[in-house]
Protein backbone atom coordinates (compact mmCIF):
# COMPACT_ATOMS: atom_id res chain seq x y z
CA UNK A 1 0.00 0.00 0.00
CA UNK A 2 1.28 3.48 -0.89
CA UNK A 3 0.37 6.81 0.73
CA UNK A 4 0.40 9.64 -1.82
CA UNK A 5 0.95 13.37 -1.45
CA UNK A 6 0.20 15.61 -4.44
CA UNK A 7 0.40 19.07 -2.91
CA UNK A 8 1.98 20.09 0.37
CA UNK A 9 3.90 22.89 1.96
CA UNK A 10 7.60 22.26 2.34
CA UNK A 11 7.57 21.30 6.06
CA UNK A 12 4.71 18.85 5.64
CA UNK A 13 6.41 16.94 2.85
CA UNK A 14 9.01 15.67 5.26
CA UNK A 15 7.01 15.66 8.47
CA UNK A 16 4.82 12.89 7.04
CA UNK A 17 7.80 10.80 6.08
CA UNK A 18 7.70 8.27 8.88
CA UNK A 19 5.72 5.09 9.18
CA UNK A 20 6.33 1.80 10.89
CA UNK A 21 4.00 -0.91 9.66
CA UNK A 22 4.37 -4.20 11.53
CA UNK A 23 5.05 -6.20 8.38
CA UNK A 24 7.80 -8.75 9.02
CA UNK A 25 10.37 -9.97 6.51
CA UNK A 26 10.49 -13.75 6.45
CA UNK A 27 13.75 -15.15 7.76
CA UNK A 28 15.28 -18.52 8.15
CA UNK A 29 16.70 -17.66 11.56
CA UNK A 30 14.29 -15.35 13.31
CA UNK A 31 11.54 -12.85 12.52
CA UNK A 32 11.49 -9.32 13.80
CA UNK A 33 10.39 -5.89 12.69
CA UNK A 34 11.92 -2.50 13.21
CA UNK A 35 10.73 0.99 12.61
CA UNK A 36 12.52 4.03 11.37
CA UNK A 37 12.03 7.79 11.19
CA UNK A 38 11.51 7.71 7.44
CA UNK A 39 10.93 4.30 5.93
CA UNK A 40 10.29 0.85 7.27
CA UNK A 41 13.40 -1.21 7.90
CA UNK A 42 13.44 -5.00 8.05
CA UNK A 43 15.21 -7.41 10.26
CA UNK A 44 18.74 -7.98 9.07
CA UNK A 45 18.30 -11.69 9.27
CA UNK A 46 19.04 -13.71 6.16
CA UNK A 47 16.21 -13.97 3.69
CA UNK A 48 15.76 -17.31 2.09
CA UNK A 49 17.04 -17.50 -1.48
CA UNK A 50 17.53 -20.46 -3.78
CA UNK A 51 20.51 -19.09 -5.63
CA UNK A 52 23.97 -17.65 -5.09
CA UNK A 53 27.66 -17.97 -5.84
CA UNK A 54 30.95 -17.63 -3.98
CA UNK A 55 32.42 -14.18 -3.66
CA UNK A 56 36.07 -13.30 -4.19
CA UNK A 57 38.72 -12.82 -1.54
CA UNK A 58 38.63 -9.04 -1.92
CA UNK A 59 34.90 -9.06 -1.27
CA UNK A 60 35.45 -11.05 1.92
CA UNK A 61 38.26 -8.73 2.99
CA UNK A 62 36.06 -5.67 2.65
CA UNK A 63 33.32 -7.29 4.72
CA UNK A 64 35.89 -8.17 7.39
CA UNK A 65 37.12 -4.57 7.43
CA UNK A 66 33.56 -3.31 7.76
CA UNK A 67 32.94 -5.59 10.75
CA UNK A 68 36.22 -4.50 12.31
CA UNK A 69 35.25 -0.86 11.90
CA UNK A 70 32.05 -1.50 13.85
CA UNK A 71 33.94 -2.29 17.01
CA UNK A 72 36.88 0.07 16.57
CA UNK A 73 35.22 3.13 15.06
CA UNK A 74 32.07 3.12 17.16
CA UNK A 75 33.81 2.55 20.46
CA UNK A 76 36.05 5.52 19.73
CA UNK A 77 33.15 7.75 18.74
CA UNK A 78 31.10 6.78 21.79
CA UNK A 79 33.94 7.29 24.24
CA UNK A 80 35.39 10.55 22.93
CA UNK A 81 32.32 12.18 21.39
CA UNK A 82 32.46 14.87 18.73
CA UNK A 83 34.18 17.58 20.75
CA UNK A 84 35.91 19.24 17.77
CA UNK A 85 32.74 19.64 15.70
CA UNK A 86 34.16 17.29 13.12
CA UNK A 87 31.62 15.82 10.68
CA UNK A 88 29.92 12.69 11.96
CA UNK A 89 27.75 11.87 8.93
CA UNK A 90 29.33 10.63 5.71
CA UNK A 91 27.30 11.31 2.55
CA UNK A 92 28.67 9.45 -0.48
CA UNK A 93 27.74 10.79 -3.93
CA UNK A 94 27.93 8.24 -6.78
CA UNK A 95 27.73 9.13 -10.48
CA UNK A 96 26.42 6.99 -13.33
CA UNK A 97 27.61 5.38 -16.55
CA UNK A 98 30.38 7.08 -18.56
CA UNK A 99 30.28 9.88 -16.00
CA UNK A 100 32.71 11.80 -13.80
CA UNK A 101 32.79 13.24 -10.26
CA UNK A 102 32.37 16.72 -11.74
CA UNK A 103 28.75 15.81 -12.53
CA UNK A 104 28.06 16.48 -8.85
CA UNK A 105 29.58 19.99 -8.78
CA UNK A 106 26.29 21.85 -8.36
CA UNK A 107 24.64 19.29 -6.10
CA UNK A 108 27.70 19.02 -3.87
CA UNK A 109 27.83 22.79 -3.36
CA UNK A 110 24.10 22.99 -2.59
CA UNK A 111 24.23 20.07 -0.18
CA UNK A 112 27.16 21.62 1.68
CA UNK A 113 25.24 24.89 1.94
CA UNK A 114 22.07 23.23 3.20
CA UNK A 115 23.51 20.53 5.45
CA UNK A 116 26.32 22.29 7.29
CA UNK A 117 29.40 20.98 9.03
CA UNK A 118 27.91 17.78 10.44
CA UNK A 119 28.15 16.17 7.00
CA UNK A 120 31.27 14.99 5.25
CA UNK A 121 30.21 15.02 1.60
CA UNK A 122 32.40 12.72 -0.46
CA UNK A 123 32.16 12.42 -4.24
CA UNK A 124 33.18 8.95 -5.39
CA UNK A 125 35.88 8.78 -8.07
CA UNK A 126 36.63 5.06 -8.24
CA UNK A 127 34.39 4.31 -11.24
CA UNK A 128 35.00 7.08 -13.74
CA UNK A 129 34.23 6.81 -17.46
CA UNK A 130 35.00 3.37 -18.94
CA UNK A 131 35.35 1.75 -15.52
CA UNK A 132 31.56 1.83 -15.32
CA UNK A 133 31.43 -0.75 -18.13
CA UNK A 134 33.25 -3.55 -16.28
CA UNK A 135 30.14 -4.74 -14.49
CA UNK A 136 27.89 -3.60 -11.65
CA UNK A 137 29.53 -6.03 -9.25
CA UNK A 138 33.08 -4.92 -10.07
CA UNK A 139 32.17 -1.25 -9.80
CA UNK A 140 30.33 -1.96 -6.55
CA UNK A 141 33.40 -3.61 -5.04
CA UNK A 142 35.59 -0.66 -6.06
CA UNK A 143 33.10 1.74 -4.49
CA UNK A 144 33.03 -0.31 -1.28
CA UNK A 145 36.81 -0.26 -1.09
CA UNK A 146 36.82 3.51 -1.64
CA UNK A 147 34.25 4.09 1.10
CA UNK A 148 36.22 1.97 3.55
CA UNK A 149 39.31 4.11 2.93
CA UNK A 150 37.34 7.28 3.67
CA UNK A 151 35.90 5.81 6.87
CA UNK A 152 39.34 4.74 8.08
CA UNK A 153 40.70 8.26 7.64
CA UNK A 154 37.77 10.00 9.38
CA UNK A 155 37.54 8.84 12.97
CA UNK A 156 34.66 11.16 13.90
CA UNK A 157 32.15 9.46 11.58
CA UNK A 158 29.12 7.74 13.10
CA UNK A 159 26.56 7.70 10.28
CA UNK A 160 26.54 7.03 6.56
CA UNK A 161 24.22 7.84 3.64
CA UNK A 162 24.35 7.37 -0.13
CA UNK A 163 23.05 9.59 -2.92
CA UNK A 164 23.47 8.06 -6.37
CA UNK A 165 22.50 8.97 -9.91
CA UNK A 166 21.51 6.57 -12.68
CA UNK A 167 23.71 3.46 -12.85
CA UNK A 168 25.49 4.70 -9.74
CA UNK A 169 22.46 3.60 -7.75
CA UNK A 170 23.13 -0.02 -8.71
CA UNK A 171 26.83 0.40 -7.89
CA UNK A 172 25.80 1.71 -4.48
CA UNK A 173 23.33 -1.14 -3.89
CA UNK A 174 26.09 -3.66 -4.55
CA UNK A 175 28.63 -1.73 -2.46
CA UNK A 176 26.44 -1.59 0.65
CA UNK A 177 26.01 -5.37 0.52
CA UNK A 178 29.81 -5.67 0.65
CA UNK A 179 30.05 -3.14 3.50
CA UNK A 180 27.12 -4.59 5.44
CA UNK A 181 27.62 -6.11 8.85
CA UNK A 182 24.92 -7.52 11.10
CA UNK A 183 27.01 -6.63 14.16
CA UNK A 184 24.78 -4.79 16.65
CA UNK A 185 25.32 -2.29 19.42
CA UNK A 186 23.20 -1.64 22.48
CA UNK A 187 23.80 2.12 22.55
CA UNK A 188 23.51 5.11 20.26
CA UNK A 189 20.74 7.33 18.99
CA UNK A 190 18.84 4.75 16.95
CA UNK A 191 17.81 2.96 20.12
CA UNK A 192 16.94 6.08 22.10
CA UNK A 193 13.27 6.26 23.09
CA UNK A 194 13.58 10.03 22.60
CA UNK A 195 13.52 9.42 18.87
CA UNK A 196 10.01 8.12 19.28
CA UNK A 197 8.92 11.32 21.00
CA UNK A 198 10.14 13.49 18.16
CA UNK A 199 9.10 11.28 15.27
CA UNK A 200 5.99 9.84 16.98
CA UNK A 201 7.08 6.39 15.87
CA UNK A 202 7.81 3.07 17.47
CA UNK A 203 11.29 2.48 18.89
CA UNK A 204 14.00 2.09 16.26
CA UNK A 205 16.06 -1.07 16.51
CA UNK A 206 19.83 -0.84 16.03
CA UNK A 207 19.77 -4.50 15.03
CA UNK A 208 19.18 -3.36 11.46
CA UNK A 209 22.94 -3.67 11.03
CA UNK A 210 25.80 -1.39 10.03
CA UNK A 211 27.37 -0.19 6.79
CA UNK A 212 31.18 0.21 6.88
CA UNK A 213 30.87 0.18 10.66
CA UNK A 214 28.56 3.21 10.64
CA UNK A 215 24.87 3.68 11.25
CA UNK A 216 23.08 3.71 7.86
CA UNK A 217 20.61 6.57 7.47
CA UNK A 218 19.64 7.44 3.87
CA UNK A 219 19.86 5.47 0.65
CA UNK A 220 18.71 7.75 -2.17
CA UNK A 221 18.78 7.18 -5.92
CA UNK A 222 18.04 9.54 -8.80
CA UNK A 223 16.78 7.96 -12.03
CA UNK A 224 18.38 4.57 -11.33
CA UNK A 225 17.38 1.50 -13.43
CA UNK A 226 16.65 -0.73 -10.43
CA UNK A 227 14.90 -3.32 -12.64
CA UNK A 228 17.38 -3.09 -15.49
CA UNK A 229 16.57 -1.62 -18.92
CA UNK A 230 14.95 -4.57 -20.65
CA UNK A 231 11.29 -4.35 -21.55
CA UNK A 232 8.81 -1.86 -22.95
CA UNK A 233 10.07 1.72 -22.66
CA UNK A 234 12.63 0.84 -20.00
CA UNK A 235 15.23 2.36 -22.31
CA UNK A 236 13.14 5.28 -23.58
CA UNK A 237 15.36 6.44 -26.45
CA UNK A 238 14.33 3.22 -28.28
CA UNK A 239 10.83 4.77 -28.38
CA UNK A 240 9.13 1.55 -27.30
CA UNK A 241 9.60 0.06 -30.79
CA UNK A 242 9.61 -3.75 -30.28
CA UNK A 243 12.22 -4.55 -32.93
CA UNK A 244 14.66 -1.98 -31.53
CA UNK A 245 14.13 -3.20 -27.97
CA UNK A 246 14.69 -6.77 -29.16
CA UNK A 247 17.94 -5.90 -30.95
CA UNK A 248 19.28 -3.76 -28.12
CA UNK A 249 20.06 -6.68 -25.76
CA UNK A 250 22.59 -8.53 -27.97
CA UNK A 251 24.13 -5.27 -29.21
CA UNK A 252 24.49 -3.59 -25.80
CA UNK A 253 27.68 -5.46 -24.69
CA UNK A 254 29.55 -4.05 -27.69
CA UNK A 255 28.89 -0.53 -26.43
CA UNK A 256 28.63 -0.82 -22.65
CA UNK A 257 30.48 -4.06 -21.97
CA UNK A 258 29.67 -6.47 -19.19
CA UNK A 259 27.48 -3.84 -17.55
CA UNK A 260 25.22 -3.97 -20.62
CA UNK A 261 24.58 -7.69 -20.22
CA UNK A 262 23.67 -7.17 -16.59
CA UNK A 263 21.31 -4.29 -17.36
CA UNK A 264 19.57 -6.37 -20.04
CA UNK A 265 19.41 -9.37 -17.66
CA UNK A 266 21.30 -11.73 -20.02
CA UNK A 267 24.41 -12.14 -17.86
CA UNK A 268 25.43 -15.44 -16.28
CA UNK A 269 24.62 -19.01 -17.18
CA UNK A 270 21.12 -19.99 -18.33
CA UNK A 271 20.49 -21.98 -15.16
CA UNK A 272 21.43 -19.08 -12.89
CA UNK A 273 19.59 -15.83 -12.18
CA UNK A 274 20.91 -12.55 -13.52
CA UNK A 275 22.82 -10.29 -11.14
CA UNK A 276 19.97 -7.81 -10.73
CA UNK A 277 17.64 -10.62 -9.68
CA UNK A 278 20.19 -11.76 -7.12
CA UNK A 279 20.39 -8.16 -5.87
CA UNK A 280 16.70 -8.32 -4.97
CA UNK A 281 17.43 -10.98 -2.33
CA UNK A 282 19.82 -12.17 0.32
CA UNK A 283 22.00 -14.86 -1.23
CA UNK A 284 25.56 -16.15 -1.21
CA UNK A 285 26.63 -13.24 -3.42
CA UNK A 286 25.58 -10.74 -0.78
CA UNK A 287 23.04 -9.68 1.82
CA UNK A 288 21.53 -7.22 -0.62
CA UNK A 289 18.11 -6.83 1.00
CA UNK A 290 19.44 -6.83 4.55
CA UNK A 291 21.96 -4.13 3.60
CA UNK A 292 19.28 -1.92 2.04
CA UNK A 293 16.97 -2.64 4.95
CA UNK A 294 19.60 -1.38 7.38
CA UNK A 295 19.01 2.19 6.18
CA UNK A 296 16.42 4.27 7.98
CA UNK A 297 15.24 5.71 4.66
CA UNK A 298 15.19 4.32 1.14
CA UNK A 299 14.16 6.91 -1.44
CA UNK A 300 13.86 6.65 -5.23
CA UNK A 301 13.50 9.77 -7.40
CA UNK A 302 12.12 8.97 -10.86
CA UNK A 303 11.41 10.95 -14.01
CA UNK A 304 7.88 10.29 -15.19
CA UNK A 305 8.73 11.34 -18.76
CA UNK A 306 11.37 12.83 -21.06
CA UNK A 307 14.16 10.71 -19.56
CA UNK A 308 15.82 9.15 -22.62
CA UNK A 309 17.99 6.76 -20.58
CA UNK A 310 15.89 5.31 -17.76
CA UNK A 311 12.17 4.58 -17.81
CA UNK A 312 9.72 5.60 -15.09
CA UNK A 313 8.86 2.01 -14.18
CA UNK A 314 12.40 0.80 -13.54
CA UNK A 315 13.52 3.93 -11.69
CA UNK A 316 10.51 3.89 -9.36
CA UNK A 317 10.35 0.09 -8.84
CA UNK A 318 6.80 -0.23 -10.11
CA UNK A 319 4.77 -2.50 -12.34
CA UNK A 320 3.28 -1.08 -15.53
CA UNK A 321 -0.23 -1.13 -14.05
CA UNK A 322 0.98 0.85 -11.02
CA UNK A 323 2.15 3.89 -12.97
CA UNK A 324 -1.08 5.73 -13.64
CA UNK A 325 -1.18 9.38 -14.70
CA UNK A 326 1.22 11.59 -12.73
CA UNK A 327 0.23 15.04 -11.43
CA UNK A 328 1.50 17.97 -13.49
CA UNK A 329 1.69 20.54 -10.71
CA UNK A 330 4.86 20.78 -8.61
CA UNK A 331 4.92 20.50 -4.84
CA UNK A 332 5.17 23.85 -3.08
CA UNK A 333 8.79 24.99 -2.95
CA UNK A 334 10.11 22.14 -5.13
CA UNK A 335 9.68 22.85 -8.82
CA UNK A 336 9.32 19.73 -11.00
CA UNK A 337 8.78 17.46 -7.97
CA UNK A 338 5.17 16.42 -8.57
CA UNK A 339 4.38 13.58 -6.18
CA UNK A 340 5.67 11.78 -3.09
CA UNK A 341 4.45 8.31 -2.14
CA UNK A 342 5.27 6.21 0.91
CA UNK A 343 5.04 2.51 0.11
CA UNK A 344 4.80 -0.03 2.89
CA UNK A 345 6.85 -3.23 2.72
CA UNK A 346 5.14 -6.31 1.33
CA UNK A 347 6.23 -9.65 2.86
CA UNK A 348 7.70 -12.15 0.43
CA UNK A 349 9.87 -15.25 0.76
CA UNK A 350 12.44 -13.92 -1.67
CA UNK A 351 12.84 -13.89 -5.46
CA UNK A 352 12.58 -17.25 -7.18
CA UNK A 353 14.16 -18.55 -10.38
CA UNK A 354 11.75 -21.26 -11.52
CA UNK A 355 12.45 -23.76 -14.31
CA UNK A 356 10.37 -21.75 -16.79
CA UNK A 357 12.60 -18.73 -16.12
CA UNK A 358 15.71 -20.82 -16.78
CA UNK A 359 14.28 -22.05 -20.07
CA UNK A 360 13.18 -18.57 -21.10
CA UNK A 361 16.59 -17.12 -20.24
CA UNK A 362 18.41 -19.76 -22.27
CA UNK A 363 16.16 -19.05 -25.25
CA UNK A 364 16.66 -15.30 -24.85
CA UNK A 365 20.45 -15.69 -24.74
CA UNK A 366 20.67 -17.98 -27.75
CA UNK A 367 17.98 -16.81 -30.15
CA UNK A 368 16.51 -13.58 -28.73
CA UNK A 369 13.11 -15.25 -28.98
CA UNK A 370 10.70 -15.57 -26.08
CA UNK A 371 12.39 -12.58 -24.43
CA UNK A 372 9.08 -11.09 -23.29
CA UNK A 373 8.28 -14.11 -21.12
CA UNK A 374 11.77 -14.12 -19.63
CA UNK A 375 11.67 -10.41 -18.85
CA UNK A 376 8.19 -10.51 -17.33
CA UNK A 377 9.12 -13.36 -14.98
CA UNK A 378 12.38 -11.72 -13.93
CA UNK A 379 10.95 -8.24 -13.49
CA UNK A 380 8.08 -9.47 -11.31
CA UNK A 381 10.50 -11.36 -9.07
CA UNK A 382 12.76 -8.31 -8.76
CA UNK A 383 9.82 -6.10 -7.81
CA UNK A 384 8.59 -8.56 -5.20
CA UNK A 385 12.08 -8.86 -3.76
CA UNK A 386 12.65 -5.11 -3.49
CA UNK A 387 9.14 -4.45 -2.18
CA UNK A 388 9.98 -6.47 0.91
CA UNK A 389 11.29 -3.09 2.08
CA UNK A 390 9.44 0.19 2.52
CA UNK A 391 10.26 2.90 -0.03
CA UNK A 392 9.63 6.60 -0.36
CA UNK A 393 8.98 7.26 -4.06
CA UNK A 394 9.38 10.77 -5.45
CA UNK A 395 8.17 11.45 -8.99
CA UNK A 396 9.62 14.32 -11.01
CA UNK A 397 8.27 15.85 -14.21
CA UNK A 398 10.18 18.25 -16.42
CA UNK A 399 7.37 18.61 -18.97
CA UNK A 400 7.28 22.39 -18.42
CA UNK A 401 11.06 22.89 -18.44
CA UNK A 402 12.79 24.74 -21.28
CA UNK A 403 14.74 21.59 -22.13
CA UNK A 404 12.55 18.68 -20.94
CA UNK A 405 14.50 16.09 -22.93
CA UNK A 406 17.45 16.68 -20.59
CA UNK A 407 15.44 15.12 -17.74
CA UNK A 408 18.06 12.45 -17.00
CA UNK A 409 20.69 15.13 -16.40
CA UNK A 410 18.27 17.72 -15.00
CA UNK A 411 17.43 15.53 -12.03
CA UNK A 412 20.91 16.02 -10.58
CA UNK A 413 21.76 19.33 -12.30
CA UNK A 414 24.69 17.77 -14.11
CA UNK A 415 25.58 21.12 -15.64
CA UNK A 416 24.26 24.22 -13.88
CA UNK A 417 23.80 26.18 -17.10
CA UNK A 418 22.11 23.44 -19.15
CA UNK A 419 20.27 21.50 -16.46
CA UNK A 420 19.21 24.15 -13.96
CA UNK A 421 15.61 22.93 -14.18
CA UNK A 422 16.52 20.31 -11.58
CA UNK A 423 17.45 22.71 -8.77
CA UNK A 424 14.12 22.02 -7.05
CA UNK A 425 14.89 18.30 -6.97
CA UNK A 426 18.28 18.88 -5.34
CA UNK A 427 16.63 21.22 -2.82
CA UNK A 428 14.08 18.49 -2.03
CA UNK A 429 16.90 15.98 -1.46
CA UNK A 430 18.82 18.42 0.75
CA UNK A 431 15.77 19.30 2.84
CA UNK A 432 14.99 15.60 3.37
CA UNK A 433 18.52 14.97 4.60
CA UNK A 434 18.51 18.06 6.79
CA UNK A 435 15.16 17.26 8.37
CA UNK A 436 16.42 13.82 9.39
CA UNK A 437 19.57 15.35 10.87
CA UNK A 438 17.58 17.97 12.77
CA UNK A 439 15.20 15.34 14.16
CA UNK A 440 18.14 13.25 15.40
CA UNK A 441 19.70 16.28 17.08
CA UNK A 442 16.42 17.13 18.82
CA UNK A 443 16.06 13.56 19.99
CA UNK A 444 19.56 13.61 21.46
CA UNK A 445 18.77 16.74 23.46
CA UNK A 446 15.94 15.12 25.43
Amino acid sequence: MCISIHMATAPLIHARCGYSPPLPIHSSSHASSSSSPCCSSPSNSSLSSPFGANRGQKHQRLRAEAMSTVTQGNSLAQSTGNTKNDPDHLLVLVHGIWARPSDWTYAEAELKKHLGKNFLIYVSSSNTSSKTLAGIDEAGKRLADEVMQVVKKSKSLKKISFLAHSLGGLFARYAVSVLYSSHTSSSGQPGDPANCVVENLQRTDISRGMIAGLEPIHFITLATPHLGVRGKKQLPFLLGIPILEKLAAPIAPFFVGRTGRQLFLTDGKPNQPSLLLKMASDCEDGKFISALGAFRCRVVYANVSYDHMVGWRTSSIRREIELGKPPRQSLDGYKHVVEVKYCHPVPYDGPQFPPEAMKAKETAQKTQNNTVEFHEITEEEMIRGLQQLGWKKVDCSFHSASWPFFAHSNILVKNERLHKAGVGVITHVADSLRQQETSSALAASF
